[in-house]
């Protein structure tokens, strides 16, 4: 597994980045028929939390055996390696079994570990290369003052660093504090993790997860213009809810 992976610029088609989809792949492929996503030439980034809550998880891997297809991985990717790896008759196992696991818990034992491996293979961090800079993405948060921090990080020379992987996969501060300052040395980070019902721009930090997993919908965002699909309607007023 690698912490970080880093993707050059497309020079033929678009990027896009899209929120948390948590097992609704039909809805995603909706999304994408309605901005005419060209698989041989667009690519899509995924913030991570590809299962769990809907019906589809267990897709998860032909989607990630697309070519155009590249996610990071979320908190509930997480809590199914750790409660199969670690804990499986334990609290892990309970927690995850409460937050949307019960597919998984219903796959053999063998098709646990292929899923296991596939999820704990995806990468915590992604950076992709645009025209008009640098994007990076992770699941929750960017949790240094600078994007170079966290590559630091990534290629293992903070060791003295504790809860970095914690903060990218489940922080909500920001999102809470409504923090602005955002992260230098990139043009945006993108994130999801907290649902909101319109995209939410905090500095630099883009939230995208609008629930279109839940009673929302899926937001696309253009990695090389940083404009959403929909667009934002300026009447709706953003808030975010809780969930883990």
């Amino acid at each position: 597994m690698s912490i970080l992976q880093r993707f050059g610029i497309n020079t033929f088609g678009r990027d896009f980045a899209v929120g948390d989809i948590h097992g609704h792949f039909t809805r995603l492929q909706r999304a994408l028929d309605l901005v005419g996503f060209e698989p041989s030439i667009d690519r899509l980034f995924s913030v991570g939390d590809l299962v769990d809550r809907g019906p589809e998880s267990d897709q998860v891997d032909a989607w990630l055996a697309n070519p155009w297809f590249h996610a990071v991985r979320g908190n509930h990717e997480q809590m199914a390696i750790e409660a199969h790896r670690f804990d499986p008759d334990g609290r892990a196992a309970e927690q995850y079994l409460v937050n949307g696991g019960a597919w998984f818990f219903a796959r053999s034992s063998i098709e646990k570990d292929c899923y296991v491996q596939l999820l704990a293979d995806l990468p915590l961090i992604i950076e992709v290369m645009t025209p008009q800079g640098l994007i990076g993405i992770v699941h929750a948060d960017c949790p240094f003052p600078t994007w170079q921090m966290l590559q630091s990080w990534a290629e293992g020379n903070m060791p003295g660093m504790r809860n970095v992987e914690e903060a990218v996969q489940w922080s909500r501060s920001r999102i809470t504090h409504e923090q602005h300052h955002g992260v230098g040395g990139v043009r945006a980070v993108v994130v999801g993790h907290t649902p909101v019902r319109r995209p939410a721009v905090l500095g630099n930090v883009y939230h995208i997860d609008t629930a279109g997993w839940m009673d929302g919908h899926f937001t696309l965002l253009d990695l090389h213009t940083l404009q959403t699909h929909p667009p934002i309607d300026p009447k709706m007023h953003w808030d975010w809810e809780e969930r883990p």
